[in-house]
């Protein structure tokens, strides 16, 4: 693996783009940073110096980003990287933006905050589409479909909603056993559409049935004694779970048995 020290200061989020040649991150520096993944290089970087930058995901559209800020407001940007210049804001949140995820299909995009709502966006309108207001602080995101959305609510329950129906509420919602030791900072959609992986900050992720609702396994060993926002990834084949650690190992589980597969330090090339 290859190291890149681009940044001087935390690194928030990276996501790679929808045909995966390029990856992008956000870090507490205000800095974004566009990595080639086929060369291997850091290709450009460009900077939020007024507003931050925290959560960032690629739309379809070639060479553009959506992002939130970290600084001034909580107001989400819509970025040309081609030109860095603003396409569009929106606005709307009145706290920090803890969750943001694009429709795998279309122009759409939903954000959760610690405002207690999720919001429901189009790219072509600065405009909130739908809004919800919830009990407690929100995790949420697509599935793979773009059919549905999944919203965690208070680190306890998973709702389920329609996209051509949402207002009307969700069709199902599991509620999972609270626990007090930490909460929960993400969730994710396998790519085959049938399992929801929930991040948190504690040294545990769950993965859920998404039809049934049960949880399938609960997956833990691994260093988080700081309650870091420790992110867990699907592989693309759905078949594995990974997570890294505070010493830097990358753990991997099973998502069938429940079997941790592999736990190792990634060997690292410094230029």
């Amino acid at each position: 693996a290859k190291v890149f020290r681009e940044n001087s200061d935390k690194i928030n989020c990276f996501d790679f783009s929808p045909n995966g040649e390029t990856v992008i991150s956000s870090s507490d520096d205000d800095s974004i940073v566009l990595y080639d993944c086929q060369e291997g290089k850091p290709k450009r970087t460009l900077y939020s110096k007024k507003y931050g930058v925290d959560l960032i995901r690629y739309t379809h559209a070639a060479n553009t980003v959506v992002y939130s800020s970290n600084k001034i407001d909580d107001t989400i940007r819509y970025l040309s990287l081609h030109d860095n210049k603003y396409i569009r804001y929106f606005p709307g949140h009145s706290k920090r933006v803890v969750a943001l995820s694009m429709s795998p299909v279309d122009d759409t995009f939903i954000s959760g905050s610690l405002d207690k709502t999720i919001r429901l966006w189009d790219l072509r309108s600065p405009n909130c589409q739908g809004l919800m207001h919830l009990q407690g602080k929100p995790v949420c995101s697509f599935d793979p479909e773009g059919l549905i959305f999944a919203a965690g609510v208070n680190s306890e329950m998973v709702k389920l909603y329609d996209l051509r129906s949402f207002d009307k509420g969700p069709f199902a919602t599991f509620k999972m056993q609270y626990d007090l030791t930490c909460e929960w900072t993400g969730l994710k959609f396998s790519n085959d559409g049938k399992l929801i992986l929930i991040s948190t900050n504690g040294s545990f992720i769950r993965l859920i049935d998404a039809f049934k609702g049960v949880v399938m396994h609960t997956f833990g060993g691994y260093a988080n004694s700081k309650a870091v926002t420790l992110e867990a990834s699907f592989t693309p084949d759905s078949q594995f779970i990974m997570i890294g650690s505070e010493d830097g190992k990358i753990h991997v589980w099973n998502g069938e048995s429940g079997i941790k597969v592999a736990a190792f330090w990634l060997p690292t090339i410094d230029d």
